[in-house]
C-alpha cells in the first residue's frame, strides 16, 4: 500500500450541499499526563505546547479547513458536566460558535457520537461529521486538509471514513488498522480490520509490512449514515443516546442530555460498536481508510510531550524554570519552583504547586497506576489542582489546616459568585486589587484595594466584581468544616447546585 493523499485540486468541488460539521469529543481524564492533567481539569483543557489548550488547538484547526471546504457555523462539542464552564470559556476565546452537549457520565465514544448525530438530524437535516478527539496534535495542517478532502468525498457517498496514521516506528501504545486495495484512484483504501495494541514483536511486523496504520480515532461520516449503522450494530446504544437527545433540555449555554436515558446506554467505543462490523455481509456501508502523514500524536503520555517539544543540543526540554547541568534527553516542566537537573538521562520531571512527578521516560505509561493509588487513598491530587477554575474565575488554596484555609480568589470583570451561606465556617475577605461589590445580609457595599470585611458563620452573602479589571482578594476561612460542599445556594447565575 502506498500512503498518499489526493491533492487539493482533485477535491475542490466534492461537497454537494451537505454542511461539514465538526464534532469534538472532549471527554476523558488523561491520567498518564498527571500531575498536569487531573480528573476535573483533564489534558484537553491544558496548554501543553502553547497558550492554547489542546481543545482550542483542535477548534482552531478548522480555520485552515475552511479554506478548502464550507463549514457549518456551529461546531458540536460533547463533554462532561464537570468541565462545562472551562470548555465553554476556552471555545469562546477561539471565536467559534459551539453547541456544547453535556454527558451526565462517561459512556465512551460511541454514545457520545450518536448523541451528536441525533442532534444534527433531529429536525430532519443531515450533515457530514468530522469527528475529532479534543486532545490530539496535528502540526501539518496542509496535509490534514488534503486528507479531510479525500474523506469527505467518500463520506458524501455513504462510506464511513477513518484516518490511519502513517507509522514512524513500531509502537505498542496505539491500535492498528489494516487497509486493503485502493478505492479507485482516490488516495484512500478499503478498511480490512482493526487490531488492538500489540506487543513489540507484532508492532515491528505490522510496520515492516507497510500494510498497517495507527488508529487515529478521527472519523468522517454522514450523521444519518452513522445513526443507521449504530441502530443495526448496537441498538441499545442507539436507543439510549437518541432518547437522551430527544429528552434533553437547554441550560443556558449547554444542552443537557437526559440522564436516565443516557445512563442506560452500554459503554462502548466507535471502533467496537460499529467500525469492526462495516465490511461484513449485512453492513449497509463500507469502511474506508485515508492515510494521514501530518505529524499526528494523541499526546497520550509524557514521552510524547517530550518528543513533540523543541529541544536543546542534548535533547533536553525546559518548560518554565528549569536548568540542566550534564543532563541529556530530560524533560522538566515547572509551574513555579526551580527544577535543577544534574547528570540526568531520559528522565521526566513535572512540578505543580501540590505534586511532583519524577519518572524514567521508558516508564511513563505507569503514571496512570500512581493516579489510581492516589484515588484509592482518597487523595484530592488525582481529581483537583490546587488552583480550581470556576465560571466566575478561579481560586487557589494557598494554605490549610483542619480549622482554617487561606485562598487567593480572582473574579473576572462583571462576574459574580452565588448568593450563598455556610453552616460551618466564617470568612474574612481582603481585597488585593480591583473592586468588590459585597452583599452581606441586608447590606450591599463596595470594597477597594487594602479594604476588608468579615462574613459571619450562617450569614447570607455574595461577591461580585463590578469593575473592568480582575478582582483579586485573599479569603481566610475558619470553622469546624471547610469543604466545598458546605454551601447553601439561594441564587446562582450559572445554574449550579453544589460546586463552588
Amino acid at each position: 500500500m502506498t500512503h498518499t493523499t489526493s491533492s487539493k485540486g482533485d477535491t475542490e468541488s466534492i461537497n454537494n450541499g451537505l454542511p461539514i460539521t465538526s464534532v469534538i469529543l472532549a471527554g476523558g481524564s488523561g491520567t498518564r499526563l498527571w500531575p498536569l492533567s487531573r480528573e476535573h481539569f483533564p489534558k484537553q483543557l491544558i496548554g501543553l505546547f502553547s497558550d492554547d489548550s489542546l481543545l482550542q488547538a483542535t477548534a482552531r484547526r478548522l480555520d485552515a479547513l475552511e479554506s478548502v471546504h464550507p463549514m457549518a457555523r456551529e461546531l458540536v462539542v460533547v463533554c462532561g458536566e464537570e468541565h462545562r464552564f472551562t470548555t465553554a470559556e476556552q471555545l469562546r476565546r477561539t471565536g467559534r460558535r459551539s453547541r456544547i452537549m453535556l454527558e451526565p457520565a462517561g459512556r465512551n465514544t460511541a454514545p457520545a457520537l450518536t448523541s451528536a448525530a441525533r442532534s444534527l438530524t433531529k429536525d430532519g437535516g443531515d450533515a457530514i461529521m468530522l469527528v475529532m478527539p479534543a486532545d490530539h496534535v496535528i502540526p501539518d495542517l496542509s496535509a490534514f486538509c488534503e486528507a479531510v478532502s479525500v474523506a469527505v468525498s467518500q463520506a458524501e457517498g455513504g462510506n464511513v471514513v477513518t484516518f490511519g496514521i502513517v507509522p514512524t516506528r513500531p509502537d505498542t501504545g496505539y491500535g492498528y488498522i489494516k487497509a486493503s486495495t485502493e478505492v479507485g484512484k482516490s488516495g484512500c483504501y478499503w478498511l480490512e480490520a482493526f487490531f488492538e495494541k500489540p506487543d513489540l514483536e507484532t508492532a515491528e511486523r505490522y510496520v515492516g509490512s507497510g500494510e498497517y496504520l495507527w488508529n487515529s480515532g478521527i472519523f468522517v461520516v454522514r450523521a444519518s449514515v452513522w445513526l443507521k449503522l449504530i441502530a443495526q450494530f448496537a441498538p441499545r446504544i442507539a436507543e439510549a443516546a437518541c432518547k437522551s437527545v430527544d429528552a434533553a433540555h437547554q441550560d443556558k449555554d449547554f444542552l443537557r442530555l437526559d440522564a436516565d436515558a443516557f445512563l442506560s446506554s452500554p459503554s462502548d467505543s466507535i471502533d467496537f460498536a460499529v467500525m469492526e462490523h462495516l465490511n461484513g455481509p449485512v453492513s449497509p456501508a463500507r469502511g474506508v481508510v485515508v492515510p494521514l502523514n501530518a505529524g499526528w500524536s494523541d499526546v497520550g503520555s509524557w514521552d510524547a510531550v517530550w518528543a513533540l517539544s523543541p529541544k536543546d543540543d542534548e535533547g533536553n526540554v525546559a518548560r518554565g524554570r528549569a536548568l540542566f547541568e550534564g543532563a541529556v534527553n530530560t524533560f522538566a516542566h515547572s509551574e513555579g519552583r526551580l527544577i535543577a537537573c544534574v547528570g540526568t538521562d531520559n528522565l521526566i520531571v513535572v512540578e505543580t504547586p501540590d505534586a511532583i512527578l519524577v519518572a524514567k521516560t521508558s516508564e511513563v505509561q505507569r503514571v496512570k497506576h500512581i493516579v489510581a493509588r492516589i484515588k484509592a487513598n482518597d487523595g484530592r491530587e488525582a481529581a483537583h489542582h490546587r488552583k480550581v477554575h470556576r465560571p466566575w474565575g478561579y481560586y487557589d488554596s494557598i494554605d490549610a489546616d483542619p480549622r482554617f484555609q487561606v485562598k487567593r480568589i480572582v473574579v473576572n470583570p462583571g462576574a459574580e459568585l452565588s448568593l450563598q451561606m455556610h453552616h460551618h465556617r466564617a470568612e474574612h475577605w481582603i481585597v488585593v486589587s480591583g473592586t468588590a461589590l459585597v452583599t452581606r445580609g441586608d447590606e450591599t457595599f463596595l470594597l477597594s484595594e487594602n479594604q476588608s470585611t468579615h462574613i459571619p458563620l450562617g450569614q447570607v452573602h455574595r461577591l461580585k466584581n463590578p469593575g473592568k479589571i480582575p478582582l483579586a482578594m485573599i479569603e481566610v476561612q475558619s470553622g469546624t468544616y471547610l469543604g466545598e460542599d458546605d454551601i447553601v445556594r439561594f441564587e446562582d447565575h450559572y445554574g449550579r447546585r453544589r460546586e463552588g
